[in-house]
């Protein structure tokens, strides 16, 4: 016990992040975080735009569904380039389990219109685009 304290002096121990975690939330696992990675998928040009939005793939040994986002200067000043990085990440963590067909990496490279763009035009772009890419299963008939 720490003096003056309820709490224990040892901290207690960090949850180990799975590459599919429990909680919806991103670990660092399922996120795209170093540069050669960006630019492998840049490299490797699949690609489909959409009005709010490009989206990359990255097919590699080590690809697990993993994301990477991305919002140019052109978006806006920092606020906005983080507010549009915040619903592409939102929309995709959302819909992540439909995204069965591929284990490929995948890059979300955001556009200026998605700052004002409704948040149900935001997600359908974003399957849209999945859905031409690849990711998720065909329609069942």
């Amino acid at each position: 016990m720490q003096p003056g304290s309820d709490r224990p002096a040892i901290p207690p121990a960090k949850e180990n992040c799975r590459a599919f975690c429990v909680r919806e939330t991103f670990c660092r696992k399922q996120r795209l975080l170093r540069t050669a990675q960006f630019k492998e998928t840049y490299d490797q040009n699949r690609r489909w735009h959409g009005r709010h939005m490009v989206l990359f793939l990255r097919s590699a040994p080590d690809a697990s569904l993993r994301l990477g986002v991305v919002a140019s200067k052109k978006v806006g000043n920092a606020p906005e380039r983080a507010r549009a990085k915040r619903r592409l990440r939102e929309a995709f963590r959302r819909n992540r389990a439909a995204f069965t067909a591929s284990t490929d990496d995948l890059v979300l490279v955001a556009r200026r219109s998605i700052l004002t763009a409704p948040w149900n035009d935001v997600v359908a772009e974003l399957l849209k685009l999945a859905s031409q890419a690849g990711l998720m299963p065909p329609p069942a008939k």
